[in-house]
């Protein structure tokens, strides 16, 4: 490997007197970046480095942090690799670091920070899965070579030694990175074997980075995604996570599909190929979905919003409840009526499956149970009680299921499509005006529970509950009312309510001694 000197290096050496090393084919931006790496860290990790060499040990930053200083991307977190068992890495930092933690040492991982840095150092390893078992078994390495190669691809299996900064890619991995090439260090079989969430981690890459997975990745991951199987529900969900918030979701899940990797972690997905919705205006339902994705994500990006994971899941699986809801009517018409409502309850099942937090699965569940409302609206024919019962049904939603609603607009006839904008334009409008006017994300009744119990001269008890529900529809449905109307009202209702359910007396009584 030949040496070559960073351009814009400070005459100073490391120390050893070694300059630091690379390889002869970095383009001069990848030269640029890593020599930007290296001024941002230098005072720490290159005196790290020094400590472990002095010690007798290895030490280099590895993995991600090489692979996006060579992208020219943002380096958050350093990760670090040596061949120092965990007991030795602590005595090395031990009087240095200024915090060191230990959640991860069963692993062969130490974490510690140092001044504004956070690292993790592990010791070199390899690790793999039995065939039944859901947790690896971890077992140290003695080379940085052979632990490069466990690393999950070649863009990753990238390192830079310290302290005497040699760039060190034994499998390619830069020339990979240069034709967005997505390979293995070793046998791909032998990788996903390894860790079978490596077959998800590809298609998130894939979306992340932009990379097209290598033929052999393509037909190990095809084969060997039943693996999945033995892989915890959390740590899949991570990873889906991750591809969901990435730049273009679309990409990883089609090769989720593509794969069969959708078959075990969304299995409502790929079934909604065959689902030819009721416009006949997509291929498929899968491909509206997708289309719905994209254009949420759009929508992300120009209403300045940050990656949203509950609104894009809510786009992926807004129309999953359309396969079991599907049904052929005369003249070939396809129908799929109250897929929203089975679309919920599935969604909320297959994300609780997967561990997603309980706030998650039921905004998303809100979001799918929600899309199709606005469809009534028409050319503004709502009442202002309607608009206001669709922004409180909405909640805390609302601003989500505005994207989404405009997001499911995926016809191709343009003066449709404009009409349904202007249509969603005029009902924001009105949702802003009464949220102006009456504090819409406030709205209660027009009397508490203590005044109801006052005016029905009755005590706590289900009742309350009852008509403290009919003042709210009524506040909806008239707006702010003055509380003598307000109980005027509860007193006529508290007597149809006992008149239909056939009670005499009680409430009735209290109702006609309060007036």
């Amino acid at each position: 490997m030949p040496n070559t000197a960073f351009p814009g290096e400070s005459p100073r050496e490391p120390a050893g007197g070694t300059a630091p090393t690379v390889p002869g084919d970095l383009t001069d931006k990848q030269r640029a970046a890593i020599t930007a790496l290296f001024g941002s860290i230098d005072s720490v990790v290159q005196e790290l480095g020094e400590r472990f060499s002095a010690g007798g040990h290895e030490l280099a930053m590895v993995g991600g942090p090489v692979r996006d200083a060579v992208l020219g991307r943002e380096v958050h977190d350093f990760d670090l690799t040596t061949d120092a068992v965990p007991q030795t890495i602590l005595s090395l930092v031990e009087g240095w670091a200024d915090a060191v933690w230990t959640v991860g040492i069963d692993f062969g991982t130490v974490g510690l920070r140092k001044g504004g840095l956070q690292l993790e150092i592990t010791t070199y390893r390899s690790e793999s899965y039995q065939p039944k078992s859901r947790k690896p078994e971890v077992h140290y390495g003695s080379s940085l070579h052979d632990d490069l190669l466990r690393r999950d691809f070649t863009v990753n299996a990238m390192a830079v030694r310290l302290p005497e900064r040699e760039f060190v890619d034994p499998f390619g991995g830069l020339a990979d990175l240069k034709a967005a090439r997505l390979r293995t260090p070793g046998l791909p079989e032998d990788s996903f074997s390894d860790d079978p969430l490596r077959v998800m981690r590809a298609v998130r890459f894939a979306a992340q980075l932009g990379m097209t997975p290598a033929p052999e990745v393509r037909e190990a991951a095809s084969a060997m995604a039943d693996r999945l199987a033995i892989v915890s529900a959390e740590r899949v969900r991570d990873e889906l996570t991750k591809l969901m918030l990435s730049g273009d979701p679309r990409t990883g899940v089609e090769l989720m599909v593509d794969f069969g990797i959708a078959d075990h972690v969304l299995p409502e997905i790929p079934r909604m190929r065959l689902e030819i919705d009721e416009h006949h205006r997509h291929k498929d339902v899968y491909d509206h979905s997708l289309t719905v994705l994209d254009q949420a994500i759009e929508l992300e990006r120009k209403r300045g919003m940050q990656p949203d994971l509950v609104l894009r899941l809510a786009a992926l699986l807004h129309d999953i409840g359309k396969p079991k809801t599907r049904a052929f009517e005369s003249g070939g018409r396809v129908t799929f009526h109250h897929h929203e409502v089975v679309g919920a309850s599935m969604s909320k099942s297959r994300l609780s499956a997967l561990r997603f937090p309980k706030d998650v699965t039921a905004a998303v569940g809100k979001l799918v149970a929600l899309h199709l409302r606005f469809h009534g609206y028409g050319k503004g024919e709502w009442t202002d009680s309607a608009v206001r019962r669709y922004a409180r049904d909405a909640g805390d939603q609302l601003q989500r299921l505005h994207v989404l609603t405009r997001a499911d607009c995926t016809t191709r006839n343009r003066r449709k499509a404009a009409a349904l904008a202007r249509a969603y334009d005029d009902i924001e409008r009105r949702i802003d005006r009464l949220a102006e006017e009456e504090e819409l994300n406030k709205v209660r009744p027009d009397l508490d529970g203590n005044e109801i119990q006052q005016i029905l001269d009755i005590g706590p008890g289900p009742m309350i509950g009852k008509a403290w529900r009919f003042l709210l529809e009524l506040r909806l449905e008239n707006g702010p009312m003055d509380k003598e109307a307000a109980a005027e009202e509860l007193r006529s209702w508290a007597r149809r309510h006992l008149e239909e359910s056939g009670g005499a007396g009680g409430a009735e009584q209290h109702a006609e001694r309060s007036e």
